[in-house]
């Protein structure tokens, strides 16, 4: 019913950009529509637990962890049903799998129902 597929992920060296894209697919069967839902980046380090990087509610408001203000800058595009991830100034500590999550919901993982299958970002110094 929903898939999310992210891309734009790969190796880097520290100090680099990347940008990180998410595109939804969202059968009229879900009930669910990308414009309405809030959406969120994650990111999962080996051994670590999964930690919120930002999101963006339905109205468009944003937040972000507070050690990656400034350095991440998370958007969405609701006609392409797609959300974007512009990562900058990227160090090791930042090497992860990253995933996009929809649709806000008390019974879902980390409150969101749907997830992606996750991109890995790897930065080396």
């Amino acid at each position: 019913q929903v898939q999310l597929t992210e891309s734009g992920g790969g190796p880097l060296q520290a100090g680099g950009p990347l940008k990180l894209s998410c595109a939804a697919a969202l059968a009229p069967s879900s009930g669910s529509k990308f414009a309405n839902c809030g959406v969120g980046w994650y990111r999962q380090a080996p051994g670590k637990e999964r930690e919120l990087v930002s999101s963006i509610s339905y109205d468009g408001t944003t937040t972000y962890t507070d050690s990656l203000k400034g350095r991440f800058t998370t958007s969405r595009d609701n006609a392409k049903a797609t959300l974007y991830l512009q990562m900058n100034s990227l160090k090791t500590e930042d090497t992860a799998v990253y995933y996009c999550a929809t649709c806000r919901s008390s019974g879902g993982y980390l409150g969101y129902r749907y997830w992606g299958q996750g991109t890995q970002v790897t930065v080396s110094s």
